[in-house]
């Protein structure tokens, strides 16, 4: 029987079967996480002694559910995560706030764009339309995406439709 992350990546996976519309969501999904991150970064929260970005907090919460889901995936979102937040860290305390801000705009536009561009070349609107929570599924298939053309996880190509990967 399949898991609930398998079941979620068949159905995300079922709205991403232009090669397309997978090239886009490849730019587009960590630009829109990204920017979200770099956003967050300029969140400061001081907990006693420690004080950590918004980004770093957001970023464990999702890691933490994207673990929960299915954990090779989980930790190789939290390696990708790791690098986006201290990187989103840095760029905020050295761009400004104003900085900070238009290139969040930048990122956040441009990566919806492209998604919504796949989804034309695609011929369907996105997976989130139907179910929230697709939206969280989305950043994995990313990575599910990118670890099976390194040739890892190839038991994850049935959910994802890849046939080069299933053979």
């Amino acid at each position: 029987m399949a898991s609930l992350f398998e079941r979620q990546l068949r159905t995300y996976s079922g709205y991403h079967r232009d090669r397309r519309n997978r090239a886009t969501h490849f730019v587009g999904i960590p630009a829109i996480v990204f920017s979200l991150l770099l956003a967050l970064a300029l969140w400061r929260v001081s907990l006693g002694n420690l004080a950590l970005s918004g980004a770093w907090i957001v970023g464990i919460l999702a890691v933490a559910g994207w673990i929960a889901l299915d954990r090779r995936i989980g930790l190789a979102m939290g390696a990708a995560t790791l690098v986006m937040v201290l990187a989103a860290d840095w760029l905020a305390a050295h761009l400004g706030r104003g900085t900070t801000w238009a290139l969040f705009g930048i990122l956040f536009l441009g990566g919806w764009a492209l998604q919504f561009l796949g989804h034309a070349f695609e011929g369907r609107r996105p997976a989130f339309t139907d179910n929230l929570f697709q939206a969280f599924v989305g950043p994995m298939f990313i990575m599910a995406e990118a670890l099976m053309a390194l040739g890892l996880c190839r038991d994850l190509a049935r959910y994802t439709g890849d046939e080069r990967e299933a053979a």
